[in-house]
């Protein structure tokens, strides 16, 4: 009889099956090697579908066999475990190759590797060439042209999310109850098409999980143990939108095109990031730019003349090492979510690439905040200019961010003075917050827009000079923010303004609906009404407020914005020392956004 020997991949994709059942194959002996076996047996005890695939070819070839008169056998020694270790580097198919060797055989196999070595040994080699298959796969009925995403899964009846993005509905498309045996064959259909079609790749494969990207359709598959049940995910882009599509300002088209190479497309999940990152790596690419994409899985609408680059060895950074070798003008980061992908996008966009990165947030804000921990304060405005949150498919605010050393806004002492990082509206050029170092935490502090009038708004300098001028003819006023004034005048003249127990003054500011400081005239010392002058500075320990000397051994109460904090006793020095790990120095941290909104008064009144 005629020998034949398989090997792994013409059993997995059981085109030797199909062979035989076409009628070319009878009354021959079949050999499968012993090595095949075990390797698909390591396979299926990893939880992996081509091992559970390949043990049901060899069992239905075994029920077929008689009918076309052909003698199977198992022969061969156990693989090693590194001979089984080493199979992706071809040991087990030159144990296969061996077997048919010395059997005289003829191998029939699906790689074409295998195929050419065999020839090249002289060994008689079929090589049965994996064929597109052109039916319909079955998950494509679900689709039509409205329809974004379809959800899939056991004993549940099918769901899509039918219109576009910012715009859609969960809708059942049949009332039909999934069952696993229809999810199966659909996974089998699926996992298949990377063998027979070259518009399909296998993104993700881990224990329970899958994603395939076939042609522009992501697909994931998760089964037990990853998902409680079987579940297929299929998402489908239904638009391709270029940035004429979207209501750009001309100075904002004119930021893409000159300026901006740090961008940062924000929006929550299903808002139109993605459609908005292709448009711009298109963009790039018609402007005569060399622009390569970072995504697991490949799934950007891009023209032909943009790569698309997924991870190297399970990491972005390896490909990030071999991006820099190829010298790109943009790179697009589709998903910059852990922590080695802000790592690997800062790094690369301070190396001179031009970085367009999408990241799921609900503000753009919240896009910065995810930066913020993962890289240095200092230098996010090198990696970050322009920051673009998407929603409803549209471009709904810009943010702007630049680097600055200034004393951070409601704060009035020069010695404060810090790096501050303002993020700016890019189209009115409003500050919005602020990002700076308080003690030991980065805080992004809002800068308000006041909407109804109050303080210095409400009320003339000249009427506030006014009402102190009964005190001293020669009071000067200096305004310190719209609702904080700061009145200088005599010392001999404090205590009349201030009243017993600052009641005086607290009658003054209720009258004016503004806080007052008084302080003597020529003096650099505040003197605030009823409140003690002080002194804000920092240790590695402690939060301390220091205040004259002559109160020392006394209690005060602390207040920030008029709410109670903490009452401690002033030591040595007029200092009163808060430790940092203290509840009261971190609510003082939370409430106070600068030192103007903390208060000191003295309980021995």
């Amino acid at each position: 009889m005629p020998k034949i020997v398989l090997d792994t991949s013409v059993i997995i994709n059981g085109l030797f099956v199909a062979h035989m059942e076409s009628g070319n194959i009878r009354n021959s002996e079949v050999i499968i090697p012993q090595a095949v076996v075990d390797e698909l047996q390591s396979q299926a005890s990893q939880k992996k579908d081509q091992g559970f695939t390949g043990l049901n070819e060899i069992k239905n070839l075994k029920n077929l066999s008689k009918n076309f008169g052909l003698e199977i056998k198992i022969e061969g020694n156990h693989p090693s475990l590194d001979d089984i270790r080493l199979s992706g580097k071809g040991k087990i198919d030159a144990i296969i190759k061996d077997i048919a060797k010395e059997k005289q055989a003829t191998l029939y196999t699906s790689d074409n590797v295998q195929h050419l070595v065999a020839q090249t040994e002289d060994i008689t080699s079929v090589y049965l060439r994996p064929e597109i298959k052109e039916e319909e796969l079955e998950f494509l009925k679900y689709f039509d042209s409205e329809t974004m995403s379809v959800h899939l899964k056991e004993n549940l009846t099918p769901l899509a999310k039918k219109g576009k993005p910012g715009s859609f509905a969960l809708t059942k498309i049949s009332d039909e109850l999934l069952t696993r045996d229809d999810l199966e064959f659909m996974a089998k259909q699926i996992l298949d098409t990377p063998k027979t079609s070259e518009s399909s790749t296998i993104e993700i494969s881990k224990t329970g999980a899958s994603v395939i990207q076939y042609k522009d359709y992501r697909i994931a598959i998760t089964k037990p143990p990853f998902s409680e049940s079987f579940e297929i995910t299929i998402v489908h882009p239904i638009v391709k939108l270029t940035l004429d599509d979207y209501s750009i300002s001309p100075e904002l088209m004119e930021r893409f095109t000159d300026r901006a190479e740090g961008i940062v497309i924000s929006g929550p999940p299903g808002s139109g990031k993605s459609t908005l990152a292709s448009g711009l790596a298109n963009f790039y690419h018609n402007q005569g730019k060399i622009v390569k994409t970072f995504e697991s899985p490949r799934d950007l609408q891009v023209d032909a003349g943009i790569t698309q680059y997924s991870k190297l060895d399970g990491s972005f950074d390896n490909t990030a090492d071999i991006l820099l070798l190829v010298r790109p003008d943009y790179t697009v980061f589709d998903e910059v979510r852990r922590r080695e992908d802000f790592l690997t996008f800062s790094d690369l966009r301070l190396t001179g690439v031009g970085m367009v990165g999408v990241v799921h947030a609900n503000s753009p804000l919240d896009a910065i905040q995810r930066f913020i921990g993962k890289i240095e304060l200092g230098i996010i405005p090198n990696v970050l200019d322009t920051v673009v949150f998407v929603k409803d498919g549209q471009i709904e605010k810009v943010y702007d961010l630049e680097l600055k050393v200034k004393v951070p806004t409601g704060m009035t002492e020069s010695d404060l003075a810090r790096p501050v990082i303002e993020i700016r509206n890019f189209e009115n050029n409003k500050l919005e917050h602020e990002i700076y170092t308080f003690g030991e935490e980065n805080v992004i502090v809002p800068i308000g827009q006041k909407t109804k009038k109050v303080g210095i708004e409400k009320l003339a300098e000249d009427k506030i000079r006014e009402t102190f001028k009964r005190y001293d003819p020669r009071a000067e006023v200096e305004v310190l923010s719209d609702n904080r004034v700061k009145v200088m005048v005599d010392k001999q003249s404090i205590p009349a303004i201030i009243g017993r127990g600052g009641s005086n003054i607290n009658d003054i500011e209720k009258s004016l609906n503004i806080h007052i400081d008084v302080v003597e005239r020529d003096s650099s010392s505040n003197s605030m009404s009823g409140d003690l002058p002080f002194s804000f500075s920092e240790s590695k320990t402690s939060i301390v407020l220091e205040v004259s000397r002559e109160y020392t051994s006394m209690h005060a109460d602390i207040f920030v914005n008029d709410k109670y904090v903490t009452t401690s006793r002033i030591g040595k020095k007029g200092q009163i020392k808060i430790p940092r790990r203290s509840d009261a120095a971190r609510n003082l941290m939370e409430l106070a956004t600068s030192q103007n909104d903390i208060r000191i008064y003295l309980k021995d009144f």
